[in-house]
């Protein structure tokens, strides 16, 4: 193998060099052949309403109706919140077993600006839930998938559609080369900031952006609380009840805040840590959250400072990777060989039976693929649940996909590709990958083959769960 070496007398742990990998990527075609992916075949056993339910069962049950009802608000909303689902048919399928740290459920709609610490706009992946060490390749199928079945909603024609899932497959490839021709720490700090008036996109996607970057600006904390909340009369601030979505909490989890907050400090980055001592908790209220998330425990914590200014943090409960639990990987995050790990991925990859804290392994994982995070970032564990913190609305904006005309919709799912590629590029196995995919649309047009297959499969799960609460098998929130 070539490697990377040097001068040193004894050996330091030599990477095998970009070319080395880049052929080892090729020559991987010849035992799995890039049209492979196109085939999708059900599993016999298949059970999709038995996974659902193996998920609710570990969710608040008051919770579980509206998650359900908000899958079954229409196909896509259901792919969104049945990332397990995908990932039980996509074990065992094909895959190259290159490892790199993924997103785990990398559709489109996990994509938005967020603002970064110094203040600019930056659009990037924004949930990292089901993050861990994984093939790469079950990422691309969620990504494309997600563009076929938002297209189909959206009411495009099939060649529409069609020619979408391949400018999304397309911008992964190509993003991936572009980004391998930066050095690792170009790579690392490559960004993609959003500024108004001024993008490589045509006008009408501009001026969509413009509109989303506008709107960012009332997705803050400030403009939250004075939404949701109430000044006490000792100046603090709390929060008004809107059941179901938002619910103060028992005693025995307020009396805990303190504690958990101390130790979520001691987690965070020290000027972070430094700063949050200048705050007192104040009030706590459970949210809930997304489509997916319905049922998680999920908290809202406001902290008043000393000029009576507050800072609300989210906390959320992190529960072991679908990608590991119903997906069956369970790989070391190693693909190279040891002396290539060095305990760079210690925190990433559930293990079974495993004691590890899955907020630690989130907040890892955020920071690895996303470009810039939040510096709030932090976890802790409480009743042998993992927990992750971050800020509530730092001008968090999601694009409205279901508005997206045909052009912009092309140029959003191209700009989640190319930035799926630039988390993927993070890791060592990054030239391997470049390397099988290569130069020619022959993996691009398998991925898209597959994602329509899988988005008919989807949509009939979408209808059997659909069935299934017709007959009553699953509950849906009762009325008033």
């Amino acid at each position: 193998m070539n490697e990377v070496s040097g001068r040193l007398r004894f050996d330091h742990a030599p990477v095998a060099s970009h070319d080395q990998r880049r052929a080892d990527g090729k020559a991987a075609r010849a035992f799995i052949p890039r049209s492979a992916h196109a085939t999708y075949l059900a599993w016999n056993d298949r059970d999709p309403l038995g996974i659902i339910a193996t998920q609710n069962e570990s969710r608040l049950p008051e919770l579980v109706p509206l998650r359900l009802e908000r899958m079954l608000a229409n196909p896509f909303a259901f792919y969104r919140g049945s990332a397990a689902l995908q990932v039980a048919d996509l074990a065992g399928t094909t895959n190259t077993e290159a490892g790199v740290v993924i997103c785990g459920d990398a559709h489109i709609a996990n994509f938005g600006l967020f603002a970064s610490p110094q203040r600019t706009m930056v659009f990037d992946l924004n949930d990292f839930d089901e993050a861990t060490f994984g093939p790469w390749e079950w990422d691309v199928k969620r990504l494309v998938t997600s563009v076929v079945i938002a297209a189909q909603h959206k009411k495009f024609s099939p060649k529409q559609t069609r020619t979408a899932a391949l400018r999304a497959a397309a911008a992964y490839r190509t993003g991936l080369r572009e980004m391998l021709q930066l050095s690792a720490v170009d790579r690392y700090y490559f960004r993609a900031e959003v500024q108004t008036g001024n993008s490589r996109f045509g006008p009408a996607t501009q001026k969509i952006i413009d509109a989303t970057i506008a709107a960012s600006k009332k997705r803050t904390s400030a403009h939250v609380l004075n939404k949701i909340t109430e000044r006490a009369d000792d100046g603090t601030v709390a929060i008004i009840e809107q059941p179901p979505t938002l619910t103060h909490v028992e005693p025995e989890i307020e009396e805990r805040v303190a504690e958990l907050l101390a130790v979520y400090r001691s987690t965070a980055s020290p000027d972070i840590a430094f700063l949050l001592s200048q705050y007192t908790a104040t009030d706590i209220v459970r949210r809930v959250v997304g489509v997916g998330s319905v049922g998680t425990r999920c908290f809202i914590l406001v902290l008043t400072g000393p000029t009576g200014e507050a800072l609300v943090l989210q906390v959320k409960q992190a529960s072991r990777s679908v990608v590991d639990e119903f997906g069956g990987i369970n790989w070391a995050p190693v693909e190279l060989s040891p002396s290539d790990s060095a305990g760079a991925f210690d925190d990433i990859g559930d293990r079974e039976g495993s004691t590890e804290d899955h907020g630690r392994r989130v907040v890892t994982s955020q920071r690895i693929l996303q470009a810039v995070s939040d510096p709030f970032l932090g976890y802790f564990r409480a009743n042998g649940r993992g927990f992750y913190v971050r800020q509530f609305r730092d001008r968090n904006q999601s694009f409205d996909i279901d508005a997206l005309e045909r052009g912009p919709f092309n140029d959003y799912v191209d700009a989640c590709g190319r930035l799926l590629a630039r988390a993927h590029a993070q890791s060592p196995n990054a030239a391997f990958i470049d390397g099988y995919v290569g130069r020619s649309t022959v993996f691009d047009e398998a991925i898209v083959e597959w994602s329509h297959a899988y988005a008919r499969q989807s949509f009939e799960d979408f209808e059997a769960l659909r069935d299934a609460v017709d007959a009553g098998k699953f509950p849906l929130p009762t009325a008033g």
